[in-house]
């Protein structure tokens, strides 16, 4: 199939693997390393879509991710549709098919053109709310027509075949932009050791090298390029995402980045089981905004006909696709690259008409090149108007004075089928505002530059620096900086050669003027995306929109997936002119995430992965694998769950270390504990506040365990408090509520009692707990501590300081096990160390390390509850059989309090914590268990409560368990049925909750 626009040499196509595509249902050639774009543009085809409110003809304007108008609707079969997707990002593959978002009976030929054209005078911003107004009961009907016509992408009406993910990602360098500053950075954090992800978005890394007529070293960019590449490829620490936009940036360095895994293969993963796109949450130590930036074109008239481009997109399709898209070009340019374009365009073999450049006297490299080869330059001028409907036929040039913003001189028509306009750069700076850093202009160049983030580094032309050699620079030195702030040293790494061109100064041309005022004048559009024109920006000032961000609102500049991209600078730059401010005094719009457009399956797609959440280890974790542990999860901790020796089955590892603690001493790594730091002069008053029982009169170093309800009565959390101090408390929080509660101490306090001063701080990660409990607790302790331990001395309940193992520790006589047992803190970095003084007695006393399983075992036999386990949310104080934490009698409403005054909390038939023991003593009921009152009662059942926790107890000698009833309480001694799933009723009396030493005497010995 012809493709008339195709080179037959050059470019970086392989034109060995020819590919097939349909557009608009029409078939197509291209080949492998096009994109859809240049594909369209080497075929030929001129209109790729109709304009969002006009239906104006649209055609390719950019090469990237700025284009506004070739966003295509992707998708074989009705499963695999995807809407609004850029053609200059997609990558053609075989059987590709596309289709516009817009035209009406096809894009060639819209009906809704003729409207646009008909009533495009009365279509300025608007005139949706002006024109739609009455009667309101008929807005979701013109709604319907006015969605309709606005031309956007359809989402499937059948589902996604597709399976998306999520992956967490930790690095010390996050590098965004493959271009030859990040390229640079990337290679002198890779040398020098740091962890490194460098992304980008285009379909291969290089950016503007890919393209490149500059030499370096003597040699094509590209050579360099694939060296750069290959080097960071042999690179461990080194994580390269090509495919892959940045379309968020959030607090702490914490940045979104969508990759296409397999959107360039096929409409459909090609593979099972793999993931379509995949989102990666990284956490960066510095970020290095390597973006680059974006050509702005001129706003002059009927600049949305097809075949105006930007000049940086010609000199692309030219060189990266060998696509010459037109015959006979027209420049018409406020900076040298426009005669960059007009260099490629000549060295296809193409004619270029004139270099029109708005400057009186340009003489950089390029400028005198042009001359050389004879092209007629035309300068002091500029293209105000483009002729033609469905492409360009000619282009209308006059002198212009870009001060008194008015054309002089004689109006020259020049035939043509393409315009390239370049109006100058503006730096990508969109991530950075994501922040709510506001972008700072930069006069010299132009453009708005980032403003500062902590932990964001620019570097290139995403910090306005736009010659090779100084963007090389720019990347080796954001490299530099960012791994002195990760506390690495960089390595000397020279940087590649590259000749300095002299450029000339670019000019501030934005909107060129027509011979007619602007809202007399043929449309000039500042954004193509949503048909914003320069009138509209005149329109939304003139009535009383001064605000940049209320123009945006008004005239929708910037909005969609555009995002600004191209018009925005154009647009602050007209608005300030027409209310007689400087652009920075006019300001720029705020930029939210997303950058580019990405799929809701990407959003919530699954999480894989080591990271996909944070695991956390105590101190001791490396003893703990030494030794054999098995793990559970707690939370975000990995927790020993059993320490089985030789080949012990859990039943029998935790037997025995249930033995070894009724017997003689065992010890848990207790660290995960919650621990909130509470200081300040009311801090007694707060916890009064926060839990159910009293806390006025608890003295120095005293211990009291405490219940923490939510605002309905439920029990949310329970610990033990330990006033260490008149104005200082130290609580202890499940392992898995630890962060919830602290969050809603702060709640409370900054929303409801601010007059209060108290302070809570997180201290979980700063101390290790060891609890050694068992009989002869006692015993070994006192090998290793200066504290007296005697019972007179050391009570129950109760809090010391000293010294254990030779480290100051902090030591609380309290018991989750029913034994004598105390709990040994110290600063994390010494519990290895008191661990093993403690272990160095292991055959004395019989030291035996256990888990969270065995942990469970023994508090269970306590009848002492865990928050979640035995509760569910629905649990009062009362419920668990605890009146006694609770201070109905305080003087000061406590949380809950109000809840628990309700009828339904008084009501006696409410689930009530009780003790279970299985008729056959070997049973263990399973946990989650229903219970019926009556097992032969006819199918549905009426279930009176479930069991909450069970286990088999050595100590007993039988499963037991612990379950919430209806009425529990009053009815020990009853019998109660769990009917199970096979067909098997376990039968069970309702028992005390405390199996084991009711009266406490073995914690108190």
């Amino acid at each position: 199939m012809s493709q008339p626009n195709r080179l037959n040499q050059g470019g970086s196509i392989d034109r060995s693997k020819p590919l097939d595509f349909t557009f608009n249902g029409l078939r197509y050639s291209g080949y492998e390393g096009d994109t859809l774009a240049s594909a369209l543009l080497a075929n030929g085809v001129d209109i790729v879509n109709r304009s969002f409110k006009y239906s104006r003809p649209r055609g390719i304007v950019a090469s990237g991710a700025a284009e506004p108008n070739a966003i295509v609707q992707l998708g074989s079969t009705e499963a695999a549709q995807v809407p609004n997707v850029r053609a200059t990002q997609q990558a053609l593959y075989q059987g590709l098919s596309a289709r516009s978002t817009n035209g009406w009976p096809n894009v060639n030929h819209d009906a809704m053109g003729l409207l646009g054209k008909l009533g495009g005078p009365m279509m300025g911003p608007g005139f949706y709310y002006k024109t739609f107004m009455a009667p309101a009961s008929m807005w979701m009907t013109y709604e319907k027509f006015i969605r309709k016509a606005a031309g956007l992408g359809r989402a499937p009406q059948e589902k996604d075949p597709d399976i998306y993910d999520h992956y967490n990602h930790h690095c010390d360098l996050l590098i965004i932009g493959a271009g030859p500053a990040g390229l640079m950075a990337a290679l002198t954090a890779a040398r020098s050791g740091a962890r490194v992800i460098i992304c980008d978005e285009q379909e291969t890394f290089g950016g503007s090298l890919l393209e490149t007529a500059d030499l370096l070293d003597g040699k094509p960019a590209q050579q360099w390029l694939a060296n750069a590449l290959a080097q960071l490829s042999d690179c461990g620490d080194v994580l390269m995402l090509p495919r892959t936009t940045a379309n968020g940036y959030h607090d702490h360095n914490f940045v979104t980045l969508h990759e296409r895994r397999t959107e360039h293969l096929a409409d459909t993963a090609p593979e099972a089981h793999q993931s379509r796109s995949r989102m990666h949450h990284v956490r960066a130590g510095q970020v290095i905004l390597a973006t680059g930036s974006q050509e702005r074109p001129v706003v002059y008239a009927n600049n949305d006909v097809p075949g105006n481009l930007l000049c940086s997109a010609v000199s692309c399709y030219i060189r990266r696709y060998a696509v010459v898209p037109g015959q006979k070009l027209v420049v018409t340019t406020a900076t040298d690259i426009g005669y960059q374009a007009a260099l490629d365009w000549l060295d296809a073999g193409r004619e270029v008409v004139a270099v029109v450049d708005c400057r009186a006297n340009p003489d950089g490299d390029r400028v005198k090149q042009v001359r050389q080869k004879g092209i007629r330059i035309i300068t002091g001028s500029a293209v105000f108007e483009a002729k033609g409907s469905k492409r360009v036929t000619a282009a209308r040039i006059a002198a212009v004075d870009l001060d008194a913003f008015t054309l002089t001189g004689q109006v020259e028509e020049l035939a043509c089928d393409t315009i390239a306009s370049s109006g100058g750069f503006s730096p990508v700076v969109h991530l950075s505002a994501h922040t709510g850093a506001r972008p700072v202009w930069n006069e010299e160049a132009l453009g708005f530059v980032p403003g500062r983030v902590k932990g964001m580094i620019p570097a290139g032309g995403a910090d306005a620096i736009y010659s090779l050699p100084a963007v090389l620079e720019s990347g080796l030195q954001a490299a530099q900086q960012a791994l002195q702030s990760c506390g690495y040293t960089a390595v000397s790494v020279d940087l590649p050669k590259a000749s300095q061109r002299i450029e000339s100064k670019s000019a501030a041309l934005f909107q060129v003027p027509h011979l007619k005022p602007t809202s007399r004048a043929p449309k000039q559009f500042v954004d193509l995306q949503n048909d914003v024109t320069a009138a509209g920006i005149e329109l939304a000032t003139r009535e009383g929109f001064e605000s940049i961000e209320h123009v945006k609102r008004y005239t929708a500049l910037g909005f969609g997936t555009d995002q600004g991209k191209l018009g925005n600078i154009n647009g602050m730059a007209i608005a300030a002119r027409i209310l007689g401010q400087t652009i920075p005094e006019t300001g720029t719009t705020v930029f939210r995430p997303n950058y580019t457009g990405i799929t809701f399956g990407a959003i919530a797609g699954r999480h894989c992965g080591e990271l996909f959440d944070p695991e956390r280890y105590t101190a001791l974790h490396a003893w703990h694998l030494k030794r054999g542990a098995r793990f559970e999860d707690v939370g975000q901790w990995k927790r020993p769950w059993y320490f089985p020796v030789g080949n012990e089955t859990m039943h029998e590892a935790v037997a025995r270390e249930c033995q070894a603690v009724r017997e003689k001493v065992g010890i848990l790594d207790a660290s995960t504990l919650g621990k909130i730091d509470i200081q300040g002069a009311d801090a007694r008053e707060f916890l009064g506040r926060v839990y159910t029982n009293k806390w006025a009169q608890l003295g120095l170093n005293k211990c009291r365990y405490g219940l923490m309800c939510k605002d309905d009565g439920m029990v949310m959390d329970d610990g033990v408090t330990t006033c260490l101090g008149d104005n200082h408390f130290l609580m202890t929080t499940t392992t898995g509520g630890a962060a919830a509660i602290l969050d809603w101490l702060e709640l409370w306090h900054q929303t409801e009692w601010p007059e209060l001063e108290v302070y809570f701080n997180s201290v979980t990660d700063h101390w290790a707990t060891m609890t050694i409990t068992g009989p002869r607790a006692r015993d070994l302790l006192s090998e290793v501590t200066d504290i007296d331990l005697s019972k007179d001395s050391f009570k129950f309940m109760e809090c010391r300081e000293g010294m254990v193992a030779g480290v100051p520790a902090r030591v609380y006589r309290i018991s989750f096990t029913g034994e004598l047992t105390y709990e040994i803190n110290v600063q994390a970095n010494y519990a290895m160390h008191v661990w093993n003084a403690l272990f160095e007695h292991e055959s004395t006393y019989g030291l035996t390390p256990y888990g969270t399983e065995t942990m469970h075992v023994l508090r269970a036999e306590k009848g002492f509850i865990i928050v979640g386990q035995d509760t569910d949310g629905s649990v009062t104080p009362e419920d668990l059989g605890m009146q006694w934490c609770v201070g109905y009698d305080k003087p000061f409403s406590w949380i809950g309090k109000r809840a628990l005054s309700r009828p339904d909390t008084r009501r006696k038939d409410r689930k009530q914590l009780v003790g279970l023991l299985p008729t056959d003593p070997s049973v263990v009921l399973q946990e989650g268990a229903q219970i019926v009152f009556d097992p032969k009662q006819s199918i549905p059942m009426k279930m009176k409560g479930h069991v909450t926790s069970s286990y088999y107890s050595p100590t007993l000698g039988q499963g037991f368990a612990l379950a919430l009833v209806m009425g529990g309480a009053e009815r020990m001694g009853e019998k109660v049925y769990m009917p199970m799933a096979d067909g098997r009723v376990h039968e069970a009396e309702i028992v005390s909750p405390i199996f084991l030493d009711p009266k406490g005497e073995r914690q108190n010995v």
